[in-house]
């Protein structure tokens, strides 16, 4: 049997989404096209940021660099964003894609909010 390989093709990408999540202890951010498949993604961890300094706004515009430069060779030009969690990084992540030269079609904030919490404690009896 000879060696075959199913190579991945390169599919061309003009308009996508970008997903920011930014919590108090990383900076995510996942670059996909209109149907929801990933095209690129980087997280501050794997860009090597350890502790406290993966949660900061400079970690966020590298991790937001390193993955719409990836997309970007995919031919990525504009995009809708969406911006979930209470971290630093949330404007320094947005900032970053139009310097890169993206247009940014739009910005949504899709951070869970609790409507009510949850069940609280039965009340102590002593």
């Amino acid at each position: 049997m000879a060696n075959t390989k199913k190579r991945k093709e390169k599919r061309s990408v003009y308009e996508g989404n970008v997903y920011i999540q930014a919590t108090f202890n990383n900076t995510i951010v996942t670059i996909t096209d209109l149907m929801g498949n990933t095209v690129s993604w980087a997280s501050s961890g794997e860009l090597k940021f350890n502790g406290a300094k993966k949660s900061t706004p400079f970690a966020a515009q590298a991790v937001t660099r390193t993955a719409a430069e990836k997309a970007m060779q995919s031919g990525l030009r504009e995009v809708h964003v969406y911006v979930k969690g209470p971290g630093m990084g949330r404007e320094a992540a947005v900032r970053e894609l139009g310097v890169l030269g993206i247009k940014v079609k739009s910005i949504n904030d899709v951070t869970p909010i609790p409507h009510n919490g949850c069940r609280p404690r039965k009340t102590r009896r002593i």
